[in-house]
């Protein structure tokens, strides 16, 4: 481990949140709330201090090898959510310093998860950090910072590969910081192009931000209990659900249609198969939950807003879910899993994996059929090679151990099984609300401090593709490794 380069990414990172604090911080002053300003300024202090002594002489072997950005991946995820936890305990708005972590790790990795049950009773500063953070960790903390602060292509891929959702990390440029600041560029737009489109039909600009934020990141926190469903208007379900959908897609592809590449864009597999989906589970739901509306428009429109907000794993709610037919559930239920495209802001497994999946299991079946012929699994046009598909099954298998051992310890605080499963469904999947005790009119309040501990846990994971969370748990990352040495070996 090349401790000293781990800590010098860590110094850059907290002096990055120092300053995206300052952005809560003027949207308390705007408000009035003065009592607020130092529930964020001790924070900045803190970060401060920590991250110039930590960052301000770089070291001299700037060397970062998949280990290295393994664990830096993770401790800056982890140092993140404890800091961006200060201000929720210092303001009293969430005194318990589990309670806040479980909230801004949620935050964090864009899942939308709360133990809150009145959030309209937060003051405006704590609401806008409490959504940021979703903006914030929605295209990833460390390509931010590689979009805004000199890196090495060499020293970054590591940190991508490790943070970046999917089965494979690939660059739109030829340079890793031109690739995040042309992803960064295509984030901030739709952003505020969602922000004015909410603003003209008549959201107030402090409410249009925090859906944007929510929307952009796929995480669901609002300002309001009942979330998307408090305002009742059909122009803002459809406004964020377009949108929903659209941040579920592979950032790429804008990048391609930015290039006139309108062919390349259009022919994505992944693409059609996401899209499929949306279709299919619209459609089939809103002929299950016809009856229980006035018209068959409004349970299309009710349909299509979940569908979005559940196969992107942002969590808004019109309706509480938990209420429909057996059917519609079990549909919400599949899509938490799923997952929307590899690249976007989304959880779940990724809708690539999926394809991957499959297209592996019915290549093993033909073998077993036709033992003598030769076979490849093909994706996005392009055979993949035996690590890809190695990937992704070791990638199934670690997420299958990982849900089943989480729902075994959640179900010791003795609630209900669909209560267990869904939560720990919905915080690995990155997702949000659940079923019965934790849907969308729900919260996470009652589980016990471990075990919001845990789920904390399951979104980091989740977030952070299994790897990067379960590597800290591994002696051998610890170990001090002789770079100059290992740079012999490799020449």
């Amino acid at each position: 481990m090349n401790y000293k380069m781990v800590g010098f990414v860590l110094g850059r990172i907290f002096l990055i949140e120092a300053a995206l604090m300052l952005f809560p911080m003027g949207c308390a002053a705007i408000y009035g709330e003065w009592a607020s300003i130092p529930a964020f300024l001790i924070p900045v202090v803190i970060l401060l201090v920590l991250g110039l002594a930590a960052s301000l002489k770089s070291p001299k072997d700037t060397k970062i090898y998949a280990r290295d950005g393994l664990a830096i991946v993770a401790l800056v995820w982890v140092l993140l959510s404890v800091f961006g936890a200060l201000p929720f305990i210092i303001t009293g708005e969430i005194p318990s310093f589990v309670d806040a972590f479980f909230e801004m790790v949620s935050g964090f990795t864009t899942t939308g998860s709360t133990i809150l049950t009145d959030v309209e009773s937060l003051s405006h500063g704590i609401l806008f950090w409490r959504s940021f953070s979703h903006w914030i960790g929605g295209m990833g903390v460390l390509v931010f910072a590689m979009a805004v602060l000199p890196m090495t292509d060499g020293r970054a891929m590591h940190l991508m590969r490790a943070e970046v959702p999917g089965p494979t990390c690939g660059k739109i440029s030829s340079k890793l910081s031109d690739s995040a600041k042309i992803l960064y560029a295509i984030y901030l737009t739709m952003t505020v192009i969602e922000t004015v489109m909410l603003c003209a039909g008549g959201m107030p600009l402090f409410d249009a931000l925090i859906h944007s934020f929510g929307t952009a990141g796929t995480g669901g926190f609002s300002n309001k209990t009942l979330s998307v469903g408090a305002y009742n208007d059909p122009y803002f379900e459809v406004v964020i659900g377009v949108f929903m959908l659209l941040f579920g897609i592979n950032f790429n592809l804008y990048y391609f249609l930015l290039l006139r590449h309108f062919r390349e864009a259009l022919a994505s597999e992944e693409l059609h198969v996401y899209l499929g989906i949306v279709a299919f589970s619209t459609l089939t739901i809103t002929a299950n939950i016809a009856g229980l509306y006035d018209s068959v428009g409004t349970a299309l429109r009710t349909a299509f807003f979940q569908v979005s907000s559940i196969v992107t794993t942002t969590g808004y709610a019109t309706v509480d879910f938990n209420l429909w037919p057996t059917y519609s559930r079990v549909v919400i239920v599949i899509l938490t899993f799923v997952g929307a495209c590899a690249g976007s802001t989304a959880g779940g497994l990724k809708v690539s994996r999926v394809i991957i999946f499959f297209k592996a299991a019915r290549q093993d079946l033909n073998k077993m059929l036709h033992s003598h012929a030769v076979t490849t699994v093909r994706f996005e046009g392009k055979p993949l090679d035996e690590k890809t598909l190695r990937g992704v099954h070791n990638y199934f298998n670690i997420y299958i151990m990982l849900l089943t051992l989480s729902v075994l310890l959640v179900s010791l605080d003795g609630f209900d099984v669909v209560t267990t499963f869904t939560a720990v469904a919905t915080c690995l999947n990155n997702v949000g609300p659940g079923l019965e005790m934790v849907c969308p009119m729900g919260s996470f309040a009652e589980f016990s401090a471990p075990v919001k501990l845990l789920l904390a846990f399951d979104m980091l994971a989740g977030r952070l593709e299994l790897y990067p969370m379960l590597a800290l748990f591994a002696p051998r990352l610890w170990r001090k490794r002789n770079y100059a040495l290992r740079g012999a070996r490799a020449k």
